[in-house]
């Protein structure tokens, strides 16, 4: 490739991070869909031609996915994978790639294929040197989430022990994305009746979330929603009646915004009230919730 179209199209891809970064997808997709019509123009047997239309489609995969356009997506994934063909150069890219189409495949509902895909991206995170142990433990978190959902609740707590292991020995405890796998494992084994770990697991994850976002904050008012639900099962309902009223108000405060997890939270709470023989209780916080959403 010459000097001047290596130039032109590292323009492009700029222009595609800006407009991103700007948060305008539609106009980021036209600035993609042009550097591949370049980058194919280009196109022949060299190294450095099939890896820049193999970074465009990669690009354009990327902006399809958060525009909610799956298959366009699953297609351009596809069609980069096919460029790259398996390059022991490109491992780092190749998962990425798979990743791309395992989110796209999700998305439209199909496990299996979604399920195929992240763990083809696992092996090349795995045999990328060094390992790229974050890549993995997204990925493995990914895999656990489809686990859990098909009730192999076995598998989704390897598949989340392993990324909880990763995060804390890459992150540490105090860190958001642990937080996340640490909640994550929590329903996995309140699932499955497990109920110390599951409220071990709720606990960190709210002891995280408390000192690194402070009580207003959506994944702090979800665990204290989830804390809540592991102490019901061991018994220990005047701390989750707390749990739960923490929850609530902070659902509350953030508004319409949070409709569905704020529904969520009152009805755990009402039934908790109702089986507490509050049943007015329950109906009053019933109707303020209901009366918040409507106005809002």
């Amino acid at each position: 490739m010459d000097t001047p179209t290596a130039n032109l199209i590292q323009i492009m891809q700029d222009r595609v991070a800006t407009l991103q970064e700007a948060g305008d997808p539609n106009e980021a997709l036209h600035a993609a869909t042009a550097m591949i019509d370049k980058c194919q123009q280009m196109l022949g047997p060299d190294l450095d031609t099939i890896d820049a239309f193999a970074t465009a489609l990669e690009l354009r995969t990327q902006i399809l996915l958060k525009l909610g356009r799956n298959e366009e997506s699953a297609e351009d994934a596809k069609q980069a994978i096919d460029q790259l063909d398996n390059r022991p150069d490109r491992l780092a890219q190749m998962g990425r790639l798979h990743a791309v189409l395992g989110a796209a495949y999700d998305a439209q509902a199909r496990p299996d294929k979604a399920t195929e895909s992240w763990r083809k991206a696992v092996e090349y995170f795995e045999k990328h040197d060094p390992p790229l142990s974050l890549d993995v433990a997204s990925m493995v978190n990914n895999l656990g989430f489809l686990a859990k959902a098909n009730g192999d609740l076995d598998t989704a707590e390897d598949h989340f022990l392993k990324a909880l292991e990763i995060m804390h020995a890459n992150l540490g405890q105090k860190h958001e994305e642990t937080a996340a796998v640490s909640n994550n494992l929590g329903a996995v084994y309140l699932a499955a009746g497990y109920l110390e770990q599951a409220r071990e697991m709720h606990m960190m994850a709210l002891e995280t979330r408390r000192e690194l976002f402070g009580e207003s904050h959506p994944d702090t008012a979800q665990s204290h929603n989830n804390l809540a639900l592991a102490l019901l099962e061991t018994g220990d309902r005047a701390w989750a009646r707390r749990h739960f009223e923490k929850a609530l108000a902070s659902f509350e405060s953030l508004g319409v915004a949070y409709a569905d997890d704020l529904e969520a939270v009152a009805s755990n709470y009402c039934d908790f009230l109702k089986a507490e023989g509050e049943e007015n209780l329950s109906q009053v916080i019933a109707g303020r919730v209901r009366e918040l959403l409507e106005t809002n």
